[in-house]
């Protein structure tokens, strides 16, 4: 079931691997829409805009959270790609200790925080009390995001793609029903959205771990792989906080974004919910793009296959804009008819804001898949640290938007505050690449 990428086509290899990923994330945003629709069309529009004024704190924590599993994964993949099976046994071993320890302090500081964070953020006062029951439910159930998503990525470091998107598949129709049980059935409001997205974390986190025992013998350690190492732990967050902090930093400036749209009142908030939800369904695409490259170029550095590392680029360039077109059409054509499943077809102000913010998203598609294949193939070749610059460049370019064009221009400057983010990013990642490449080829060794 693993999967070596340092041989064969790198368009094929990149191509079946992020197939099985993108059906994976897709059905993630699934039921991650249900929620929304769910909350839009039974809790109304007050609870929608409720949800969606979390989204950018959401991201700063969880987006912390899901990069801390990525960048753990790196070093492993590095391993496997050569064949230093003792070494990779370790590296699991340590990730064990570092996602317990992490997941109790970020689940500890995040709902003590919450509120506050909740306040400054400006929300409108007739949803932050939604608002606040929605996303501290989330943020108590870190533990179970942790246990899923860093076994995922273990999985997908040694090239087995498939396997997480079928958990993913049963979470998300477990979700599904938690949905309708505990907002329609047992009527808990916004917070029942949120226990049913935390539920079907947890078991789809419980199934993973006990197919890895049964049926993944690679990830099995030993007790004296469990052993903290100092050595190995530090390998691993040198890898896995830069990774962790691009999110983050990212999400910064999707705060203060929040923070100006908030201001705008709960209809532009509820639109801005309604077209990121939908937008963030085609958008998946591009999160499995860049996972693909980044355990293909740790394989491959792992390997010291360097000759192998552009073609995987422009393997992954090409799926990246073939589908930012495929995209872009759909959702001019049926954009309208899709966000009126988040909200009543009569709320046609939310409806016509909602197409304006994702069309404009949607027209820059193709920066987007340039992003995420270029860092994410970075980040595989070790050089976090790097990539991190692109998440501040995207940070200063919304938190600037944010804070002086939304005031200035008004909505139409949230609809391009994402589009500036992804080029700004682009114009540091593509050089920094070809200067990674450059010195690799020239002196045949990984920093």
């Amino acid at each position: 079931m693993t999967k070596d990428m340092t041989h064969g086509s790198p368009f094929g290899l990149i191509l079946r691997f992020t197939v099985p990923l993108m059906f994976g994330n897709l059905f993630q945003q699934f039921y991650s829409m249900v929620d929304t629709i769910i909350v839009g069309k039974f809790l109304g529009k007050e609870a929608l805009a409720a949800v969606g004024s979390t989204g950018s704190i959401n991201f700063l924590i969880i987006g912390f959270c899901l990069g801390l599993c990525s960048g753990f994964a790196i070093p492993v993949s590095q391993q496997f790609g050569a064949k230093n099976f003792e070494a990779l046994h370790r590296y699991v071993g340590n990730i064990v200790w570092l996602t317990v320890g992490a997941s109790v302090v970020f689940t500890v500081l995040t709902v003590v925080l919450c509120r506050p964070m909740l306040e400054w953020m400006n929300t409108p006062s007739d949803i932050i009390e939604e608002a606040y029951w929605y996303i501290v439910v989330i943020f108590a159930g870190i533990p179970a995001i942790f246990l899923y998503n860093i076994q995922a990525a273990l999985l997908r470091a040694l090239g087995d793609s498939r396997t997480p998107v079928i958990f993913l598949v049963i979470a998300s129709f477990l979700n599904i029903g938690f949905d309708l049980l505990l907002v329609l059935v047992i009527p808990m409001g916004v917070a029942g959205a949120a226990v049913a997205t935390v539920l079907a974390q947890i078991l789809s986190g419980i199934a993973c771990f006990l197919f890895i025992v049964k049926k993944f013998p690679m990830l099995h350690i030993s007790r004296h792989d469990l052993k903290f190492d100092k050595g190995y732990a530090m390998g691993l967050c040198s890898v896995g906080v830069p990774m962790g902090l691009q999110s983050s930093i990212t999400a910064i400036g999707s705060i203060l974004l929040q923070i100006s749209v908030n201001g705008l009142g709960s209809l532009v908030v509820a639109s801005v919910t309604a077209a990121n939800r939908l937008y963030s369904f085609f958008a998946c695409a591009f999160d499995a793009m860049g996972i693909s490259m980044s355990t293909y170029g740790g394989q491959n550095i792992g390997a010291r296959k360097i000759e192998r590392l552009s073609p995987g680029l422009r393997a992954g360039m090409i799926i990246g804009s073939v589908y930012s077109i495929v995209a872009l059409v759909v959702l001019y054509f049926f954009g309208k008819p899709l966000i009126t499943l988040f909200v009543d077809a009569a709320e046609t102000q939310i409806i016509d804001s909602g197409y304006e913010f994702m069309m404009i998203s949607a027209v820059f598609f193709i920066p987007l898949a340039a992003v995420n294949v270029f860092r994410l193939l970075i980040q595989g070749m070790g050089y976090s640290k790097m990539a991190v610059f692109a998440g501040v460049c995207e940070m200063v370019a919304r938190g600037l938007t944010g804070l002086f064009l939304v005031p200035a221009f008004g909505f139409i400057a949230a609809c391009f505050a994402s589009p500036i983010a992804w080029i700004m990013a682009d114009m540091f990642l593509i050089p920094a690449y070809f200067y990674i490449s450059h010195h690799l080829k020239k002196w045949g060794t990984v920093s």
